[in-house]
């Protein structure tokens, strides 16, 4: 199986790592309405309940590009690399996300944000 392929599912493990962070150890979590608890978490519980949900939504768009990409007959190397970049991107965000750096966190999502444009434009380019 390809990298990137492996990349997906690593981002797709991404936000049970973060919720893990935002729930653990408190004995109160209502899991009959954790959305409801999560909203009233504050400090790295609030953030890493953030950083969740917005992995949750560069899922759709990191893994139709890696998809595409693969569609499409880019290079492999450019693929897997810019996968890679990715996921290393997002995973600094998360850090940056749980230590409140917030702009160095919007670097480092845009940075991800542009591996996912560079897979579209490796496609792009080889078709």
């Amino acid at each position: 199986m390809q990298i990137s392929y492996w990349c997906i599912l690593i981002a797709g493990l991404l936000p049970m790592l973060t919720v893990a962070v935002a729930k653990y150890g408190k004995r109160d979590f209502d899991n009959s309405e954790p959305r409801a608890w999560l909203d009233k978490q504050t400090g790295l519980r609030r953030r890493a309940d953030y950083a969740h949900r917005n992995h949750f939504e560069a899922l759709p768009f990191f893994a139709a590009a890696v998809l595409v990409a693969q569609q499409t007959g880019a290079a492999q190397t450019w693929i897997d690399g810019l996968a890679m970049a990715f996921i290393a991107a997002r995973l600094v965000y998360t850090a940056l996300y749980l230590n409140d750096l917030p702009s160095l966190r919007s670097l480092s999502w845009c940075v991800g944000y542009a591996c996912v444009i560079g897979l579209f434009v490796a496609s792009a380019l080889h078709s």
